[in-house]
């Protein structure tokens, strides 16, 4: 067969040799390092370490990465180091503003006293009441204030009396009715009666009314008097409340001011505390009185000295490091709740909850930028913490206009902390080109690799690292052929063979399921063939799909041909991705090819099936064309290339090289053997470049071979970039040693048509002839009678057709080389 050669089955797949390991199973295996360690992340720890050791504002960290990495376990791993080298942030608390009750004062204590003084703040509470209330009870207290009242009473009493003395003087007696005072004539000391008083001249009747009237007004002085002596009352009994509670408040205040003497912002608050006791005095209600209409969170009359302990790092150790993995605005930034009381939606301090950002101040915060951009505000809300320093409680600005609950408005808390956030690259990128302000706040990024380089040293600590995975989850040991077949399923999922694949995850899941399998089987240890069962029983899960790819092409219904020859038909390869699974399945590839103006048309882009970047592929396959063969002659063909059969949408250039090998079979009218499939991306100057998917792509062509029957001569043309990747599955690397199946690498599209026809592609010599009968002949001998047939006359094209093929220049008949 003409070409390369097919590659030798250890060319394969890259097996990795059990002895290596220096155990039988990995329970001998001692000094394990921890699940966090991060084995091949050197950059994304580097890069962390960096961000922790900046205090300037602005050196946030953003981790981007793939999902199963180990990006959260080795964050957390660092953050908690470098948070027990530091001290524990102070407690957060809010106390009632005595000035403005809605704008609660934050206090911030050392770590441990806020709790402190909370509990003894209840218990200033719970003795207040009794100590308040026999104060005020007490026999000294009350017979003070009986006596003010008794004075207040008496001077009031001998200044209506002595009103009444004077007017009885003057001929008139000062009454008391039940509308009120009067002033009445009297007659021999007695108050004289209508009639008399009718009976009376009228200049006698006026001058008796005229005294009336000045005494009026004398006792109207008289009382406009009586209530600034009620208010002089009032006072007394308030400096005589004041005088006796100021002693029994002091003697309860005077522990905790002992105790709370370094803190002046407590001082400040017992203060506070007094001057209000004091200036409540009597009107505090007794406790029955109150407790039938006061909610329970409001249960004491003296609510309002209580302590809102916000953050509470009595138990915290360094430097907190919070995941908040529900970061919603409200659990990011904190909140205000309400209560209902009598049908009216209401608030107060103590109904405050702290967010994220509080609990991790002085510390480390790691957030999920999947889910945090899936919470409306959140982002908006972390954004004008992390640029003001502090945080704000309150609704949402959008919120705002349209809530008509009464809030509080919190003094802002500090926000000094180190925010990490874990989120994929696609996240990052959107970030970094659409909001300016990301960038001025997470200067650093981490960026996780996906893999790392499969060195002998390299797959030793892989070993030891699954190890550990295995240990943490509580599973049977595995013996050296299980970890030697877990090393090449890491390479496998790394798409390369001299790769290792750090999503932890996936393979942590195989040792889970093969544990199963060997648990079944009452086996002490993971075998070898207990992860052959686990890959295959979860393949099958999932093998719907393919089998009925399968299944059609069997039955007829989808036309693939894996025997035979056909001018401009090759079969080409695609990989269809389904919840996670790569499936690989063939497709017909067609095209033909007649006069014209230069045109290659993709069927699939003129359905919009197409993808940019397949489009992008035979445009390049165009220019292909034109560059070789149309150089000194005008490109006078319209070809059409389609996927037949082929209904959903088309993407990538892995299909470029199996479209232009049946352009140039079209062309030159040269068969293509069905029973290869091809894959492979070209450029202009027809080399074959590396795609991607190229284990699956293999696999599912061999699946249908082996489905319809291995006849021996069948196989995959791929570009030789991609043998670095091969990790195929062991029956198809058993079936190439047999020599059932073959895998041909290419590095020109002339290597791959002269494997798919068995002719010699044809090299030009010095002079730029071409060998007689080669492809490449035959292409050019093609496109020039084209040329000629487009730009001829009717007769001229009759002489044509008679002599096809001449008027290719200087060709020559020797055959060329590969």
């Amino acid at each position: 067969m003409a070409g390369s050669p097919a590659l030798p089955d250890h060319r394969l797949r890259t097996l990795c040799d059990p002895a290596s390991f220096p155990f039988d199973t990995t329970e001998q295996l001692t000094g394990l390092p921890d699940a966090t360690v991060s084995l091949g992340q050197g950059r994304a720890e580097e890069a962390l370490r960096f961000a922790l050791a900046m205090h300037q504002p602005g050196y946030h960290v953003f981790v981007l990465g793939a999902h199963g990495s180990g990006r959260h376990a080795i964050v957390n791993r660092l953050l908690k180091e470098h948070a027990a080298t530091r001290a524990v942030p102070p407690d957060l608390c809010y106390l009632h503003n005595f000035d403005d009750p809605q704008r609660p004062q934050l206090l911030s204590l050392p770590a441990g006293r806020g709790a402190q003084l909370r509990t003894d703040m209840q218990t200033l509470i719970r003795e207040l009441g009794p100590a308040i209330d026999d104060a005020l009870d007490s026999e000294t207290h009350e017979g003070r204030v009986s006596a003010l009242q008794e004075a207040h009473k008496a001077r009031e009493e001998g200044a209506l009396r002595e009103l009444g003395e004077q007017c009885h003087a003057d001929g008139l007696a000062f009454l008391r009715t039940a509308e009120g005072f009067v002033f009445a004539p009297t007659v021999d000391g007695e108050p004289m009666t209508p009639e008399i008083f009718e009976a009376q001249p009228k200049d006698a009747q006026a001058a008796v009314e005229k005294k009336v009237g000045d005494w009026s007004d004398r006792l109207a002085d008289l009382l406009d008097d009586f209530p600034s002596w009620r208010q002089e009352l009032r006072d007394a009994i308030d400096r005589a409340e004041r005088e006796v509670l100021g002693p029994a408040v002091a003697l309860l205040l005077r522990p905790l001011r002992e105790k709370y003497a370094d803190l002046p912002q407590v001082l400040a608050f017992f203060d506070a505390i007094r001057k209000d006791l004091l200036d409540s005095g009597a009107n505090w209600i007794s406790p029955g009185e109150e407790e039938e209409d006061t909610p329970a969170e409001d249960g004491s009359r003296f609510h309002r000295y209580q302590i809102k302990l916000l953050v509470d790092h009595t138990a915290t150790e360094g430097a907190p490091v919070v995941h908040e993995t529900n970061a919603g605005f409200g659990n990011l930034i904190g909140r205000i709740e309400h209560v209902t009381q009598m049908g009216n939606v209401v608030t107060h301090y103590n109904l405050i909850r702290a967010g994220a950002l509080h609990r991790a101040s002085g510390g480390y915060l790691i957030l999920d930028a999947d889910r945090m951009f899936a919470q409306p505000y959140a982002w908006e809300g972390l954004k004008r913490a992390l640029r003001s320093g502090e945080i704000r409680i309150e609704p949402p600005a959008e919120a705002q206009s349209w809530s008509g609950t009464l809030s509080l408005e919190p003094e802002p808390a500090p926000c000094a902390l180190k925010v990490v956030m874990i989120g994929d690259r696609d996240t990052f990128y959107l970030l970094t080109d659409h909001d300016p302000e990301f960038g001025e706040l997470f200067k650093v990024a981490a960026d996780f690799d996906d893999d790392l380089p499969r060195t002998p040293d390299n797959e030793q600590r892989y070993a030891r690292l699954l190890t550990t995975l295995a240990r943490n989850a509580q599973l049977l040991p595995l013996d050296r052929g299980a970890m030697a077949r877990l090393v090449e399923e890491g390479a496998r999922l790394a798409e390369a063979a001299d790769r290792l694949t750090l999503h932890t995850r996936l393979i942590s899941d195989i040792m889970r399921e093969a544990d199963h399998f060997a648990r079944g089987e009452t086996a002490p240890a993971i075998g070898r063939a207990h992860i052959d069962t686990a890959l295959a029983a979860s393949a099958r899960r999932m093998a719907r799909y393919p089998e009925q790819v399968r299944q059609s092409i069997i039955e007829g219904t989808t036309l693939i041909s894996t025997s035979g020859e056909r001018a401009g038909q090759v079969n080409g390869l695609v990989v269809v991705s389904l919840a996670g699974q790569h499936f690989g399945h063939p497709v017909r590839i067609t095209a033909t090819a007649r006069v014209g103006e230069g045109d290659v048309v993709d069927i699939e882009r003129e359905t919009d099936l197409g993808g940019a970047i397949h489009s992008k592929g035979v445009l390049i396959l165009t220019a292909f064309l034109a560059a070789r063969y149309a150089r000194h002659q005008p490109l006078s063909l319209t070809a059409s290339l389609v996927f037949e059969q082929s209904y959903a949408p088309v993407e990538g250039d892995s299909a470029s090289l199996g479209e232009l090998c049946a352009l140039l079979s079209a062309l030159a009218q040269v068969p293509i053997r069905q029973n290869l499939a091809v894959t492979g991306s070209v450029n202009q100057f027809g080399e074959v470049q590396a795609i991607g998917g190229v284990n699956e792509k293999i696999e599912g062509y061999f699946d249908l071979c082996l489905a319809q029957g291995l006849t021996g001569d069948q196989g995959v043309v791929i570009p030789a970039p991609n043998v670095r990747h091969l990790m195929l599955r062991e029956d198809v690397v058993a079936a190439a040693r047999e020599g059932r199946f073959h895998v041909h690498a290419v590095t020109t599209v002339d290597q791959a048509m002269q494997i798919l026809t068995g002719l010699a592609a044809g090299a030009p010599d010095s002079k730029g002839a071409m060998p007689r009968n080669s492809i490449n002949y035959k292409v050019a001998a093609a496109l020039a009678d084209m040329a000629a047939r487009r730009h001829a006359s009717p007769d001229e094209n009759s002489r044509i057709s008679r002599h096809r093929g001449r008027g290719v220049a200087r060709q020559r008949d020797t055959p060329a080389g590969d």
